[in-house]
């Protein structure tokens, strides 16, 4: 059925289909296969919430505003374009270098002490695509299955945290704390969630980091080594199992900031 006269917030992708307040026009990947007045409505809206990754560039071209921003998914899982972002605005990150092809891969060991983390450097989240290398046999293997390579220091580290970030604010934050005999915080990856005393330091750190890289949907994830803070990475499709923990509903929070036009 379409829609009244009056022209409402709308929406591509699913995340607001539960807001009231939101028409949700669905993604199709061919124009010609919105009907007449879809189109039209995408053609004069203001603002598109969730655009996704195949229109959010199209729509920064048009000047139209959008939730959440064109650099939330330009950044998308790509650790090395998020890491080079965090160096050029000067935010406190690991020490962390990239390598392509053979020639420059036989300088890491010179650059770097075993034991180091590897990570494939594109499209992977929850903890999957990151290896603690102990030796030159398991930085062959790694090196065997991804290129280019992504090496970052290997920090002790005291503390490990996930600061999400929904517009301009901090909507939730929680201390991840990992299992037993794993390097890895993740929740997906056996991790627990914490939700006592999560110092203020943390919380301002990932909401400037979020507005210094222009990310307004974002889990920050935060680590302590040594009393220092080091931002990991910006994680866009983020897990909400910290929400579900602290009794909160994060698709309720999201709708209610559509809905009070605070994002």
């Amino acid at each position: 059925m379409e829609p009244s006269s009056t022209q409402p917030r709308i929406a591509l992708g699913s995340q607001l289909i539960s807001c009231p307040d939101v028409l949700t026009l669905g993604v199709l990947p061919n124009l010609e296969d919105y009907p007449a007045w879809k189109l039209d409505m995408i053609l004069q809206a203001e603002k598109i919430y969730f655009p996704t990754s195949l229109y959010a560039d199209l729509f920064q071209v048009m000047g139209k505003k959008m939730f959440p921003s064109v650099n939330t998914y330009r950044f998308l899982g790509d650790k090395i374009k998020q890491t080079l972002l965090f160096q050029l605005q000067n935010l406190p990150a690991p020490r962390t270098r990239f390598y392509f092809g053979p020639r420059q891969q036989q300088f890491i060991t010179r650059d770097f002490s075993f034991p180091f983390i590897a990570k494939k450097a594109r499209a992977s989240s929850m903890g999957d695509g990151v290896w603690l290398i102990h030796d030159q046999n398991e930085l062959d293997s790694y090196l065997s299955q991804n290129q280019p390579a992504y090496i970052q220091e290997f920090l002790d580290v005291d503390d490990d945290y996930r600061v999400v970030v929904v517009g301009d604010e901090v909507a939730h934050a929680y201390r991840r704390i990992p299992a037993r005999g794993s390097f890895k915080a993740n929740i997906s990856q056996g991790g627990t969630v914490c939700l006592e005393n999560i110092p203020g330091d943390v919380l301002e750190l990932g909401l400037r980091a979020a507005q210094a890289c222009g990310f307004d949907l974002a889990g920050i994830d935060i680590c302590q080594s040594r009393e220092k803070l080091y931002i990991l990475e910006a994680n866009m499709k983020f897990g909400t199992r910290g929400f579900h923990c602290a009794g909160l509903s994060y698709r309720a929070i999201l709708n209610k900031k559509v809905s009070e036009g605070r994002v």
